[in-house]
């Protein structure tokens, strides 16, 4: 539960760092990027690898990985979707 508000943090932090880079851009140009380029950075290699590990915890990668197995339950689910149309 916890970690749901720490990325929830991280993102408001980002946005508002991006936002505020753009409001001031036009007084200065270098401070603005340097906000923009930092919530970026806070969206991209912060927040949203938080947020994944959040979500997959507890399931099982084998499920999402291609493997032949996964790849004959894919072909026999298409034949029944096909069977049923």
């Amino acid at each position: 539960m916890k970690m749901k508000y720490i990325v929830l943090l991280v993102l408001l932090a980002s946005a508002t760092s991006i936002i505020y880079g753009f409001n001031i851009k036009e007084e200065n140009p270098k401070g603005g990027n340097k906000f923009i380029g930092a919530g970026t950075v806070g969206l991209f290699l912060v927040a949203m690898p938080l947020f994944l590990i959040k979500e997959s915890k507890g399931k099982d990668m084998k499920d999402y990985m291609l493997t032949r197995e996964n790849i004959k339950k894919m072909q026999e689910k298409e034949e029944k979707n096909a069977e049923n149309q």
